[in-house]
């Protein structure tokens, strides 16, 4: 009868470590054959991404050397005790994605490409268990055992001890990952699974529309060719309607490029060339002068915070610099500026060109640097909150200056690199636009879509990044966030995104 057992237990362990060995030459053959597929997969997870390269050579090649020691009597031990650990820390990876991660990635890898992330840890499980019986079970040559039942406690703490060790050691590489991430600028980026879907998108004919605004369920258009000519649609891009601006231009104001803002139930003909605010109502569209400055101070860029209140983008008469300010009809202190939010690298104009935001929800302006990896956070009395930095390296603009007449007249001598194209404010987070590929990501991708990365302005954090499909081979070249859609401009469409709840905490 024992000798029945000896042999029915010699059969299960040579069973055991020819699955393991199978299992690990598989999945390290499937890795290696699609070896750029492997590290872009690991350079998106959530928990190894600043170690992708390293990871996905060693993991192959440590499955094919254990694959090699288990196939030995003389190194089946220690062979065994690799496979074990290297099972607990797939086994540990798969538990803190599914549990500690703000998302679960893709499933993937060679013979588990099939299995979701709960199979996988069912599976993973199963030859842990094996693992362990084939240890208990396996003797070395010369009568040596890799477990004395004589010695129970020496077994028990060297397995505790591989698998305390596999735990920290996957742990470990999470938490230093996601401070790579945070706080090194690695430019790794993280995409969960389909955190942004296309709704429908609308014919609008024209290149010359721009997002004005949002009230009352509607997405309204200006456009800058016929100024006083606005479209409006819902959120349905069902039900299109044209409305016309009654100027009461009594001053005889000339326009030189004006737009419009809406902020329900009013909406603003602002022109920041001459500069003045005509102020009108959503239900009638006729406006009349609300404001208008002195010749001398022009802006370039105006966000409305209320009906009485903006803060627009300037350019100092006295430092010849780029200034945030703020116009307050109700403040006694109605005009003010500030010239410490901006930070001058090089010239103070074109390396802080960029992007004035206004969050509603936060009650914060925001400003987003072109030419950097940099945005700004401020109050609306021009208080800086917070100075953040992008996922993208590029510290500092690179940009060449051209002067002439004298050094009076300066431009751009060539196209400077373009860190952040667009950008957006809504609910707690800051969504911007890039063209720039981080590492491990495909270049083809690019030709498809573009890539939108999403901050936490509460928590300070990059979150993660998301792609937005072209439409009708249309790039969107602007968007704007209304609840929870992604409201994306193209050439001639007009397209809807709709912003998946397990992914934002946006009002519906």
């Amino acid at each position: 009868m024992k000798l029945r057992w000896d042999i029915l237990r010699n059969y299960f362990v040579e069973i055991g470590i020819y699955l393991c060995a199978f299992l690990f030459v598989y999945a390290a053959v499937s890795k290696l054959l699609d070896f750029e597929t492997f590290e872009t997969q690991l350079g998106q997870s959530p928990l190894l991404s600043a170690y992708a390269k390293p990871v996905a050579i060693g993991v192959p090649l440590l499955e094919l050397l254990i694959s090699l020691l288990l196939v030995f009597k003389r190194t089946k031990r220690i062979a065994l005790y690799g496979f074990f650990a290297m099972m607990v820390l797939f086994t540990t990876y798969i538990v803190i994605i599914l549990n500690f991660t703000d998302f679960v990635p893709c499933s993937c890898g060679g013979v588990l490409e099939a299995l979701g992330w709960t199979e996988h840890l069912i599976f993973n499980v199963c030859f842990i268990i094996l693992a362990l019986f084939a240890l208990l079970f396996e003797k070395k040559q010369n009568d040596s055992r890799i477990m004395s039942f004589k010695k129970p406690k020496t077994f028990i703490i060297s397995i505790l001890s591989v698998f305390i060790g596999g735990v920290m050691s996957v742990s470990t590489l999470y938490l230093l990952s996601e401070k790579e991430i945070q706080r090194n600028n690695s430019f790794l980026r993280r995409y969960p699974p389909h955190p942004v879907t296309t709704i429908k998108g609308l014919n609008i004919k024209y290149n010359s529309y721009y997002i004005a605004g949002f009230a009352e369920g509607r997405i309204y258009l200006g456009n800058s060719s016929a100024p006083a000519h606005t479209l409006s649609v819902d959120t349905t891009l069902a039900n299109v309607k044209t409305h016309k601006i009654e100027l009461d231009n009594t001053q005889q104001i000339t326009f030189f490029s004006p737009q419009i803002r809406i902020q329900s139930p009013y909406f603003f003909l602002i022109d920041g060339s001459v500069p003045v605010i005509f102020k009108g109502k959503l239900s009638d569209w006729k406006a009349r002068l609300s404001w208008q400055g002195d010749n001398n101070f022009t802006f370039s860029q105006m966000e409305s915070v209320s009906s009485t209140q903006f803060v627009f983008r300037s350019i100092d008469n006295k430092s010849s610099q780029n200034v945030i300010g703020r116009i307050d009809f109700d403040n006694s202190d109605t005009f003010r500026v500030s010239n410490k939010l901006l930070q001058k690298q090089i010239d103070g104009i074109f390396d802080t060109d960029g992007m004035l935001r206004y969050n509603s929800e936060l009650n914060r302006l925001i400003y987003v640097y072109y030419y950097r990896n940099k945005f700004v956070t401020a109050d609306t009395d021009l208080d800086i909150d917070y100075q953040g930095r992008t996922i993208d390296t590029v510290k500092n603009a690179v940009i060449r200056i051209a002067s002439s007449n004298s050094d009076q007249v300066r431009r751009l001598a060539e196209q400077p690199l373009i860190v952040n194209h667009q950008s957006y404010s809504a609910g707690k987070y800051l969504f911007i636009k890039s063209d720039r590929l981080g590492k491990y990501e495909p270049e083809e991708i690019l030709k498809d879509a573009s890539i939108v990365d999403v901050y936490n302005l509460e928590n300070h954090t990059y979150e993660f990044s998301f792609y937005l499909y072209d439409y009708k081979r249309e790039k969107i070249k602007s968007f704007q966030i209304y609840n929870n859609i992604l409201i994306g401009l193209s050439e001639h469409h007009v397209v809807l995104y709709r912003l998946q709840p397990l992914n934002f905490e946006l009002k519906k």
